[in-house]
């Protein structure tokens, strides 16, 4: 990013405009135009993620078979592998044990769809996160053992559980973890720890998550199962039909969508397009997703009702509605997981609202007072405090924790950050320090474990190591600009070509467009916060757009003032699909005055 972007030095929520493209990204958009024969605007979208000229053709069609690594690159992986394959051929009972998000969920669907493939038993535990917390625990491990266990798998979680891994060990289970959260030098004793975020992995896999990992294992184990013979002709599971779960674990999980993640999005959204998984048919049919599903859907429809289970309900909900084979029990599940949804959403927003109410006496009215925001009550619940951090961290662009204490004076929290600022790393330190007594995470989110009386310790110690990235991350808060277009330019036919670049989520983001000098002549606040605006060009062409959650924001009080002015409008293009119709749209982002 380069030169300011129609002269917004600063625009109306405080944020500099600058141009996506600088002069080497501009040559390499030409370079495609000329080369490739791609037109202008998905030249500019492609140059201003890094594609660089000589990559568009696989850029545009990217493949799992030139994007797949072998799998014994990552560690551990052959370990894991030979130690899997032996359960199967012995029809020993697989224990999985995941964690209660969507990743964790789909992790375990992926193993126990492609175990009943092979016509092993198995058994599924997701701890419940009010009274298990967070990752194996020993009482589960002897429960699994009790029920009649003989390998233990973790999937998304069991990297840093040294006990509950030495538990298993003592009652004669190998555990095999399968993870990819940030791992310390000293790892569980278990018989393999497959995690490309291990310290000693080479592989260049760590932007997976977990669902990306137990992908990956299940190719290394499907090819020594054809190794050994296992495989009667034509019955191999087909593990591209998984991808509608890789795909799904990749989006809501907010890894970077690149590489392979990326490709993983892509196939794995045409599988769902064929709407062959019941459960996944189910629940997209009460969430009522419109058209044809997009990563949007994953994320913010299909994600959040998957992770309601976990947050207020039956944390296994999820897994079970993935694997369904039976139609009403799918439909069922569904049904109840969209109950919990909109009572989720009912507490979310109340505690969001206090939540907010405790951050602004801490930061001061200008909002620039502490770098990273904790908050707590004892009348949060603790399944819905990462949805709380979610919605301050974008209210205040730092880092959020939000913690929820029980009758026993220890608060579970959750972490979410800012680009720029690495949470795991910090929450490890934390726990290295002893202010926290058990936590991980990644980069962007991270979840801990802590006693009441180390609070403003723990705050301290925040503070001391984050506030130079954080100050970083917030003076570098620019919006990249892809280029400008006037409403009578945008078409339907527009945004289905700069899906070519896509998908788009985290490490690859959407296309932002600048609405230079259109009219606001209309906005107003519509269904739960959203605010909806309507731009006119000189030549008067119109287009609607949206600003979701923007009530009581900077930019939505900016627009509400900006009524009946001219401004420039900075957004996604979207489509609008209402009642079988589609309209194109711009979901915003920004305002500034010319």
């Amino acid at each position: 990013m380069s030169r300011p972007f129609l002269g917004v030095e600063r625009s109306l929520t405080g944020r500099p405009w600058l141009s996506r493209l600088d002069d080497a990204a501009q040559a390499q958009a030409l370079a495609m135009v000329q080369v490739h024969g791609v037109e202008d605007v998905l030249a500019r979208v492609m140059a201003g993620r890094g594609v660089a000229a000589g990559d568009v053709p696989g850029f545009l069609e990217p493949r799992l078979r030139s994007l797949l690594p072998d799998p014994s690159t990552l560690a551990g992986m052959d370990a894991a592998v030979a130690r899997l394959a032996d359960a199967v051929e012995r029809r020993e009972t697989v224990a999985i044990f995941g964690d209660y998000d969507v990743d964790g969920a789909v992790s375990c669907a992926l193993v126990a769809e492609f175990l009943l493939a092979c016509g092993t038993p198995f058994l599924i535990h997701i701890p419940d996160r009010l009274t298990e917390g967070y990752g194996p625990n020993v009482e589960a491990i002897r429960d699994l053992h009790r029920r009649g266990g003989q390998l233990l798998v973790t999937v998304d979680c069991g990297t840093t559980s040294h006990e509950p891994v030495l538990e298993a060990r003592r009652l004669g289970l190998d555990t095999v973890v399968l993870d990819h959260h940030q791992a310390p030098v000293t790892l569980p004793d278990a018989l393999a720890i497959v995690n490309p975020n291990r310290q000693d992995d080479l592989s260049g896999l760590g932007y997976l998550c977990a669902a990306g990992v137990v992908f990956v294992t299940l190719v290394g184990l499907n090819r020594e199962l054809r190794r050994r013979g296992f495989w009667k002709p034509g019955a191999e599971p087909d593990l591209l039909s998984m991808l509608d779960l890789v795909a799904l674990g990749t989006v809501a999980d907010v890894v970077p969508l690149v590489g392979l993640n990326r490709a993983f999005v892509r196939q794995g959204l045409a599988v769902m397009r064929a709407r062959g998984r019941l459960g996944l048919r189910a629940l997209a049919d009460v969430a009522r997703l419109d058209g044809p599903p997009r990563p949007y859907h994953l994320g913010f429809l299909l994600g959040p009702r998957i992770n309601a289970g976990g947050r207020i309900g039956d944390a296994a909900l999820g897994a079970r509605l993935l694997i369904s084979r039976d139609e009403a029990d799918a439909i069922r599940i569904a049904q109840e997981l969209e109950r919990l949804n909109a009572e989720r959403q009912a507490i979310e927003q109340a505690m969001v609202a206090e939540a907010e109410a405790e951050a602004l006496a801490m930061l001061g009215l200008d909002e620039e007072g502490a770098s990273v925001v904790v908050v707590g009550s004892d009348q949060w619940h603790p399944g819905v405090v990462g949805l709380v951090a979610s919605r301050l961290k974008e209210r205040f662009q730092r880092p959020v924790f939000a913690l929820a204490f029980g009758p026993n004076d220890i608060g579970t929290g959750s972490a979410r950050s800012v680009p720029g600022v690495d949470l795991g790393a910090a929450v490890r330190a934390a726990v290295e320090a002893g202010l926290v007594t058990k936590g991980g995470g990644h980069a962007m989110a991270a979840g801990v474990t802590l006693e009441r009386g180390k609070v403003d310790a723990l705050r301290e110690f925040l503070e001391r190591r984050l506030a130079e990235g954080v100050g970083q991350a917030r003076a570098d808060r620019a919006l990249a600009i892809d280029g400008a277009i006037t409403a009578g330019g945008v078409r339907a036919d527009l945004i289905d070509r700069l899906e070519l670049a896509g998908p788009f989520g985290s490490g690859h983001p959407e296309p932002i467009f600048a609405l230079p000098s259109h009219r606001l002549v209309d906005a107003s606040e519509v269904g739960r916060g959203h605010v909806r605006a309507r731009f006119r060009a000189g030549d008067g062409a119109a287009l609607d757009a949206i600003a979701f959650r923007a009530v009581g924001t900077p930019l939505g009080q900016a627009l509400m003032a900006a009524r009946g002015e001219t401004v420039h409008a900075a957004g996604v293009l979207d489509v609008n699909r209402w009642q079988g119709g589609e309209r194109p749209q711009l979901r915003l982002t920004d305002l500034a005055r010319p």
